[in-house]
């Protein structure tokens, strides 16, 4: 995670105290747009009630060293009527105390910017619903309009969502903001200023007024053909009082009419948008289109060469290709609004004693919601009485439900299976985990990628020059090789068509928000469609050890009972003597005595043995548990135990001696329970006689009673979730822990990783990943030497998958390996569903603790690159196409609309599409 999350950059030039020079100021970017350089924010002036004196506080953030204080007061000096400065440098405040006769509040704040830098005022940020909006020519004509509203600081325009973010100051309304926006030909459905959604358009595509007035137009052209085409006995000239009926002299048949009918009612927003286009100085399809259907009709009506079809095919067709951007579009934003959907309107509270059903957004932190089986659970919380099974696959992925009792974390949006549960919450709903997923969604649809950047680079330049080649095939053909001049204008009205770049602008947008929802509804959050590309091509994927391939949580393994002992005495012991300790392993030893059911034992003097073990006295005998060097300090001999009959033993290291069927704990089993990455802790007694384990001489008479073998489980599926990564073509599988070499070699063989390093610290993990992103990060031919370069099937495999550049995911907690997570091309996050640390250190975090999702994440990623790279190639190799053939004759200008517009949008949108089909699969052996 490269990205430190902040909005705030310092210029290159900037001076050693952080600031710019006096001149250039410290200037910030706070948004996609800032209209003068000064972000909003606050200003309180104060009278101090002394005459005419008062005092002005101005928060100015780039105001951050002393030499920053020193060149702002010095500036604000220079007004008449200054008492006091009081620049605060660690707050970012200033405060100025006037003579309000001689210089004002404002006078004060210009010259803070004539010092060069920004005071930040009051701001407000409203989100404006415009459906309509759904193309980069659409957002850039809004956005023309938005700059010239005065008190607008920022705005940040989302045609994939239909939303346009704006930030303001006092100065600006929200009033002001939609009227610009439909000034620009932009109707504005709802505001998040509204009390009432319901005013949001619901109206579908299809029967929408533009829909209406499309169907129309397509009528007129269905009988102008007809007349053109079949009737052409009836395609009279219309005859009026005079004779003929004309424009300019020009006939006009009933077929033209039918034509010029089909125009009126079907071209009427295509030109309206495009006057608004026109007047926003926004060179979009609507302006394109606009001049290629008045352009036809002035050449039929003023030169009487007959284009009425071309107009209204024109005018018909683009019409029908709107509507069909408009669904496909809609389909997009729909997966959206799935998420948002999830969390229900009304919640059902308990307030002093009686139940009130109330909205979710009035429902308040500790108070406890009544969720009955089959409901939707609306709020973060805890369980605080009741028990049932809770489907979190909303959030989480997770298939199968989760059983909740008291004391149970649930989350917004989640389903209660079965019982009846009170809920006590924990978070308002504006900051519960879904409405932080949906928030993060969102934003992440307005990261843009590299090749997204890309395309819309390449859009800057490629209508300019299609315009300029269909300037010259319309006047180059007739003026200098004699060729009917409305033959090749219809040719250059053609090009004008495809000139429009949208096919190819919205082509990788789409795709990034398809991804980016799919992903959420499967319980992985991707913050960014550059995390999503990012993700599609790492070719090294390293890995935390705890909590990430293993569960995180110590469990007894093995329980060997020795001298005649059985298991459950063993356990009796360890329990006792482990009850007081908190140590993670005697909390493990404890549950599984626990889970077993085993009795209580008194427990007397207990003793902690720091780096050793416990000891305690349990029924007037003194106990020990602890590392076998513990035992062997005590005079223990641990090379001949006796083993116990019929007992629980780890019979892949027991080893028989030739002497009474003995066990060798110290050269044998203890370091084969150690090669499988566990703990061994023995339990013991003394003062009594030994009734089977002997003790050097000088030791306590005594008694080993058994061993018991900890460990931190491998997850389930962590060998087939590394296996499933490397079948998908991943190069190098690597474990990073601070683990002893021992135990991560162990944990490293059972899950199947290329290679593990043990022993690391945190600025060690950094270390190692950096190393590995010098292999990896950047064009292939650029990176260190030492990569395989045998030819094997799975080499081959990888070969293929791979692209260009490569990178390095790090998976782990989001919390202690954060360090890590940021260094690497991407970080991956465990289970970070209701965490905010999870949610806000890494790239991507996956809900759940579920590593089945790693492969799918990588999967969807890769498959999302490749969908991008289609939907860019297609459609510039489809107007490529098309433009070659036109000045030939090859393409009718309805084929340019149908294919060249409305086609590969289509088309573009459907593939995207395509990438919600892709689920998790299970790993499960």
């Amino acid at each position: 995670m490269n990205d430190t999350g902040s909005d705030s950059t310092i210029p290159p030039d900037a001076d050693s105290c952080g600031c710019g020079d006096a001149d250039d100021g410290c200037d910030a970017d706070y948004g996609h747009h800032d209209d003068d350089g000064h972000e909003s924010a606050d200003a309180d002036v104060v009278t101090d009630g002394a005459g005419d004196s008062d005092v002005v506080r101005l928060s100015v953030p780039d105001m951050d060293c002393p030499s920053c204080a020193g060149k702002v007061e010095s500036s604000v000096r220079t007004l008449d009527g200054i008492d006091a400065i009081d620049p605060q440098v660690t707050t970012g405040t200033l405060t100025v105390e006037y003579d309000a006769t001689a210089t004002d509040a404002a006078a004060v704040e210009t010259r803070v910017e004539k010092a060069g830098y920004a005071v930040e005022r009051d701001a407000s940020e409203t989100t404006f619903s415009v459906p309509d909006m759904d193309c980069a020519s659409c957002a850039g004509k809004i956005e023309n309009a938005l700059d010239g509203v005065s008190g607008v600081r920022a705005y940040d325009t989302r045609p994939t969502t239909g939303n346009v973010t704006v930030s303001t100051d006092e100065s600006a309304s929200v009033a002001d903001v939609t009227a610009a926006i439909e000034n620009a030909g932009y109707d504005v459905a709802g505001t998040s200023a509204d009390e009432d959604d319901a005013s949001l358009d619901t109206e579908s595509v299809w029967t929408s007024t533009r829909a209406v007035k499309t169907w129309t137009s397509g009528v007129f052209v269905a009988l102008g053909l007809l007349f053109e085409f079949l009737l052409t006995g009836a395609n009279a000239t219309l005859v009026g009082a005079g004779g003929a009926v004309a424009l300019g002299g020009v006939e006009i048949t009933v077929a033209d009419a039918a034509f010029l009918l089909a125009v009126l009612v079907g071209g009427q927003a295509i030109v309206t948008n495009g006057y608004y286009s026109l007047r926003n100085r926004n060179l979009d399809i609507d302006l394109l289109m606009s001049t290629a259907i008045l352009g036809a009709l002035a050449v039929s009506i003023g030169f009487g060469k007959s284009l009425y079809l071309e107009a209204a095919t024109l005018a018909f067709l683009f019409s029908v290709a709107e509507l069909l951007e408009r669904y496909s579009m809609d389909k997009a934003r729909n997966s959206l609004q799935e998420l948002m959907d999830l969390s229900p309107d009304e919640a059902t509270v308990k307030r002093n004693g009686e139940e009130e059903t109330i909205p979710v957004d009035d429902v308040a932190v500790g108070d406890v919601v009544l969720v009955r089986p089959g409901e939707k659970i609306p709020m973060d919380g805890t369980v605080a009485d009741g028990e049932s099974a809770v489907n979190q696959a909303p959030i989480t992925g997770e298939s199968v439900p989760v059983d909740k009792t008291p004391g149970d974390e649930v989350f917004a949006g989640t389903i209660n299976e079965g019982g009846y549960l009170e809920i006590e919450v924990t978070s308002e709903a504006s900051d519960n985990t879904l409405s932080r997923i949906v928030e993060m969604v969102e934003d992440a649809q307005g990261n843009k990628t590299e090749r997204e950047q890309f395309v819309e680079r390449f859009a800057d330049y490629y209508t300019p020059l299609v315009l300029a080649f269909a300037v010259l095939v319309a006047a180059v053909p007739p003026l200098v090789f004699d060729a009917p001049w409305v033959t090749w204008f219809v040719y250059g009205l053609t090009l004008v068509v495809l000139s429009c770049p949208c096919a190819f602008v919205i082509s990788t947008p789409v795709t990034v928000v398809s991804g980016i929802t799919s992903a959420a509804k499967n319980g992985v959050l991707i913050k960014g469609g550059n995390h999503l590309e990012a993700m599609g091509e790492v070719e090294a994927v390293a890995f935390d050890k705890t909590g990430t391939l293993t569960k995180g949580e110590l469990t007894v393994t093995d329980v060997i009972p020795l001298n005649g002992n059985s298991e459950e005495d063993v356990l009796r012991c360890a329990r006792g003597l482990e009850a007081r300790s908190e140590h993670p392993i005697g909390e493990a030893i404890v549950a599984e005595a626990d889970g077993a059911g085993v009795a209580d034992h008194e427990i007397d003097d207990f003793e902690s043995l720091t780096g050793k073990g416990v000891r305690a006295d349990l029924g007037g005998t003194t106990h020990y548990a602890g590392k076998p060097d513990l035992f062997e300090d005590l005079g223990f001999d641990l090379n001949h135990v006796h083993a116990t009959d019929g007992g629980v033993e780890a019979t892949a290291t027991r080893d028989l001696c030739e002497r009474n069927n003995c066990l060798d704990l110290l050269d044998e089993t203890v370091p084969a329970l150690q090669r499988e990455g566990k703990t061994v802790v023995l339990v013991g007694r003394v003062g009594q006689s030994p009734t089977g384990s002997r003790m050097e001489s000088g030791g306590t008479e005594g008694e080993l009673e058994g061993a018991i073998a900890v460990a931190d489980e491998v997850r389930p599926d962590a060998k087939a979730a590394i296996q499933r990564l490397r079948d998908l073509g991943i190069d190098h599988l690597v474990m990073l822990t601070g683990d002893n070499e021992r135990t991560a070699k162990a944990i490293a063989e059972q899950v199947g990783v290329d290679e593990f390093r043990a022993g690391l610290l945190p600025e060690q993990k950094v270390e190692a990943i950096e190393e590995l992103r010098e292999r990896y990060d950047g064009p292939r031919e650029q990176r260190s030497s030492g990569q395989s370069s045998s030819g094997d099937a799975h080499e081959q495999r990888s070969l293929a998958r791979r692209t260009s550049f490569g990178g390095v995911a790090m998976v782990g907690d989001g919390i202690n390996d954060a360090p890590a997570l940021a260094t690497a091309t991407v970080g991956v996050a465990m289970g970070a569903a209701g965490t905010d640390t999870a949610l806000e250190t890494a790239d991507i975090a996956l809900m759940a603790d579920d590593l089945s999702k790693l492969p799918y994440l990588y999967d969807l990623a890769h498959d999302a690159n490749g969908v991008i790279r289609q939907n860019v190639w297609t459609s510039l190799a489809a107007k490529a196409a098309l433009a070659i053939a036109v000045p030939f004759g090859l393409v009718p200008i309805w084929a340019a609309v149908l294919v060249g517009d409305a086609g590969m949008t289509t088309a573009i949108t459907g593939n995207a599409m395509r990438l919600s089909r892709i689920t998790p699969q299970s790993l499960r052996e």
